[in-house]
């Protein structure tokens, strides 16, 4: 997820990897949201032996060289290549060791996914009709607007969400939804979630 700050000229830093979770803790939905959300999951469980899979690279999180983890890797490897074009996020589930897996419904990378699988890890697959680029797209336009609407709300936070949306926080939900909306064209009105964020002090 990219957050923007509050100082002057700050534009966020990508949070990347197949283990960045979005926390949207203290917020709450403007009431007019119509945006996207995922599909219910099509679960599947693990099959292939414990241990076949390669271990989680540094760039993927914690050195946690279990089933779970493994499955997690090999999963940001596919995102990031031939499934690029359908991959949109993914979220973990450690306490019932499962990944839940975003994307545009594909039979080849649902059956790949699946079939890697380590015994013990369970897939969720959500359907959604946005990939993490137009996504992370959106969230980079809004992110170079920062500073666009001061004086009318206050914008403190974008990110892409891994359920198929982009996160946008604001002093005023009321007030900036139905602008972010607009200024961003088919996309944005379909694609936009915006909530209420806390001004960030300095600790």
């Amino acid at each position: 997820m990219k957050k923007l700050g509050n100082a002057k000229g700050a534009t966020g830093a990508a949070i990347t990897g197949a283990l960045a979770l979005v926390l949207l803790q203290g917020s709450s939905a403007d009431a007019g949201d119509e945006t996207a959300s995922a599909g219910p999951a099509t679960v599947c469980v693990g099959t292939r032996p414990v241990g076949s899979l390669p271990g989680p690279g540094p760039e993927v999180g914690p050195p946690d060289d279990t089933p779970l983890y493994r499955v997690l890797a090999y999963i940001d490897q596919l995102a990031k290549g031939r499934y690029s074009g359908v991959y949109t996020g993914l979220s973990v589930d450690e306490d019932d060791r499962a990944a839940d897996v975003y994307r545009i419904p594909s039979r080849e990378f649902d059956a790949d996914i699946c079939g890697a699988a380590e015994k013990g890890v369970t897939v969720r697959l959500h359907d959604t009709d946005a990939t993490e680029v137009e996504l992370e797209a959106l969230v980079d336009r809004i992110g170079e607007d920062m500073h666009r609407w001061d004086g009318t709300f206050s914008l403190r936070e974008v990110g892409a969400d891994e359920a198929g949306f982009v996160f946008v926080g604001v002093d005023d939900p009321a007030k900036a939804g139905p602008i972010l909306r607009e200024a961003y064209g088919a996309f944005g009105k379909k694609y936009i979630k915006v909530h209420h964020v806390e001004q960030a002090t300095a600790l």
